[in-house]
């Protein structure tokens, strides 16, 4: 798949190349400042998700609207997230985050949670965007786990199943048993532990009120990798046979020849949760996709020097996506695909 990625065009700032430094630097900058409105929105089950709508909202109906999906533990006070939607905002668009079950302010109710392939909620809430924006240009954005369920949705849904002019995955973790493994090498093995950590505090609140009865709190604590935790939390909460048969079938990155809807792919070569050459390891992706790999940028980092200061290179790129899917509220069809890749320069 090598010789069809296109090389993007961020650069590091000199002496800010290191993987870890541009996962890292987004925590340090400055937050975005952005007014939110928040919906708790029923599910089919009568389970709850957290909707944050930036806030003034535009007074046209028709107005583009930009979904995003967040990562494994994250939510709109992620940086990422409060920079994309600012970035959306800004430009005019109604913009929209979902938090996935259990990871906005309001629990949720059931003991089942959510994971890289599910795919039900986020169908659920953009078939509701459409019963109240029908003319409304519609664009999602997914970032890492957030990216993962959102390439999964498209390859699953063909190309008129999604009211969806386009999409854009950031750093998504498309095979999971090999990012599980990346993760649980060397210095990333701290993301992994903090991760573990947020994820434990919200099956423990399960456990107390009796909702869950194969697990104990003790054994709860004992796991320390994704492997082990998905092998005994994940996979039998969610109706799969073990971690393995999670990762497997949960991986958008077997489903990329699938996507018939325009798609943006943005990666970083040293992406310290991917090992290095796993895209020539998977199918190659439809006409539809389109890579854009940088050398640096680290997971959801990205983090360049522009006007005098530390800037996201995420938000110039994704702004300059969504201004080029830009048409008129309603007609989609004028929405042109991406077209094949590039070979790297």
């Amino acid at each position: 798949m090598s010789g069809m990625i296109q090389k993007a065009d961020f650069r590091p700032p000199r002496g800010l190349a290191n993987p870890h430094i541009q996962t890292l630097l987004p925590l340090l900058l400055p937050r975005d400042r952005v007014r939110l409105d928040t919906e708790l929105l029923t599910l089919p089950d009568n389970d709850v998700v957290e909707l944050s709508w930036t806030q003034p909202a535009p007074k046209d109906a028709r107005a583009p609207i930009m979904v995003l999906f967040h990562g494994l533990e994250g939510s709109i006070d992620s940086p990422y997230a409060r920079m994309l939607m600012r970035t959306a905002a800004n430009m005019g668009w109604r913009a929209v985050l979902m938090h996935f079950r259990g990871c906005g302010r309001v629990p949720n109710r059931y003991p089942r949670s959510y994971h890289a392939g599910e795919t039900a909620d986020a169908y659920w809430m953009l078939s509701q965007l459409t019963r109240r924006y029908p003319n409304a240009l519609k664009v999602a954005v997914g970032v890492s786990l957030g990216a993962n369920v959102l390439l999964k949705l498209a390859a699953e849904q063909g190309g008129d199943g999604l009211d969806l002019a386009g999409a854009i995955a950031i750093s998504p973790p498309l095979d999971l048993a090999a990012s599980a493994d990346a993760i649980n090498i060397g210095f990333v093995r701290c993301y992994q532990r903090h991760i573990l950590k947020s994820m434990k505090r919200k099956v423990i609140r399960h456990l107390e009120d009796g909702s869950l009865d194969h697990l104990d709190v003790q054994k709860l604590r004992e796991l320390d990798t994704f492997w082990a935790f998905d092998n005994e939390v994940t996979a039998p909460l969610h109706g799969f046979g073990s971690a393995t048969d999670y990762y497997q079938r949960a991986s958008s990155g077997f489903m990329l020849h699938r996507i018939e809807l325009p798609t943006l792919i943005l990666h970083a070569a040293d992406d310290p949760l991917m090992p290095r050459h796993l895209l020539d390891r998977l199918p190659m992706p439809s006409r539809s996709v389109r890579i854009e790999m940088a050398e640096h940028g680290g997971h959801v980092g990205f983090i360049e020097y522009r006007q005098g200061l530390l800037r996201p290179w995420l938000a110039r790129r994704v702004a300059q996506q969504l201004e080029n899917w830009r048409c008129v509220p309603g007609r989609r069809q004028q929405v042109q695909p991406l077209g094949r890749n590039q070979p790297l320069d």
